[in-house]
């Protein structure tokens, strides 16, 4: 409670977010919140009429690029059927069920392993290893809660507006020696990709969360997309199956100014994990800070409507 006092406090942006979950913000025009947002992160305007860094332009895509796929690329289940048509069916994390409420999902008729996600939202996960000794009640206070909100209006991420909020179960995938299997995250710029950012000990509280960045070659850059996490001196073995990592990716990004494909890779295995239009929102610090703009430089911003 005193951390997020603190951070109440400190931290202009987290305030920001915060009060926006109470609904302060609520009637704010898109474009002044977002300004406000951009100020209170990074202590500078935000530049709408000639944006030239990463962050800008993918404040500029949330208010003046709004195809009506992205809606549902951004929901969880739906995302899975347009995905299975573009890139193959046995590339999808078979889903076990869905649900409107909480209280409707049949535990009795789930696997002992299992994750819970909510399909509107970014977090709203339970992960069930054991059915016997899976907190139910805090799954459910936890996914309850993200029920209640509408994601927009804390980034102002138009596509997920409109996102009816339901619950999956789906098969829980394992990697030996990882809570859950390493996460590659491949950055594409206008249908190209560029760089593949690999998050480790994701959702492991007894190891800290670090970041590798690799290029599409497998080189590995001294460079972080998200200075909230340490640049790791893991050095991951280039995946097996690295072409159609890449191939996949550029195949869903297709006709996208900026977007991120996330996958799973177990062995020879590859895993569609979901498709995000505006990475960390368009608020992520990078080392060096050059990087910001020479990402920027990549993307494209399509004709403004």
């Amino acid at each position: 409670m005193f951390k997020k006092l603190k951070n109440f406090i400190s931290d202009p942006a987290k305030r920001i977010l915060y009060l926006s979950q109470l609904g302060f913000y609520r009637h704010m025009d898109d474009r002044k919140y977002l300004e406000k947002l951009y100020r209170a992160t990074f202590g500078k305007e935000l530049n709408l009429e000639n944006p030239q860094t990463f962050n800008e332009k993918l404040q500029w895509l949330k208010l003046y690029d709004r195809k009506p796929i992205y809606t549902t690329m951004v929901d969880k289940y739906a995302a899975k059927e347009y995905v299975a048509d573009k890139i193959g069916e046995e590339y999808i994390i078979p889903t076990l069920g869905v649900w409107d409420k909480f209280d409707d999902i049949d535990f009795d008729a789930l696997p002992d392993e299992f994750v819970l996600k909510c399909t509107h939202d970014s977090g709203g996960l339970a992960i069930c290893k054991d059915k016997k000794t899976f907190n139910i009640e805090a799954a459910r206070k936890k996914i309850n809660r993200c029920l209640k909100r509408n994601y927009y209006y804390l980034f102002r991420e138009w596509p997920y507006k409109d996102v009816p909020p339901r619950i999956i179960a789906e098969e829980y995938i394992e990697e030996e020696g990882k809570v859950v299997p390493e996460d590659y995250k491949v950055y594409c710029f206008n249908g190209k990709p560029k760089y593949i950012v690999v998050f480790h000990n994701r959702f492991d509280n007894s190891k800290a969360l670090s970041e590798s960045v690799y290029d599409v070659d497998w080189k590995k850059q001294n460079i972080s997309l998200d200075n909230h996490f340490a640049i790791s001196d893991i050095s991951q073995p280039r995946p097996k199956r690295l072409d159609d990592l890449l191939k996949f990716a550029e195949i869903l990004s297709e006709g996208i100014a900026q977007a991120r494909i996330d996958f799973y890779i177990i062995g020879n295995v590859i895993k569609f994990g979901e498709i995000t239009l505006y990475t960390a929102s368009g608020l992520q610090p990078m080392i060096p800070e050059s990087m910001d703009r020479a990402l920027g430089d990549f993307i494209e911003l399509p004709i403004k409507d």
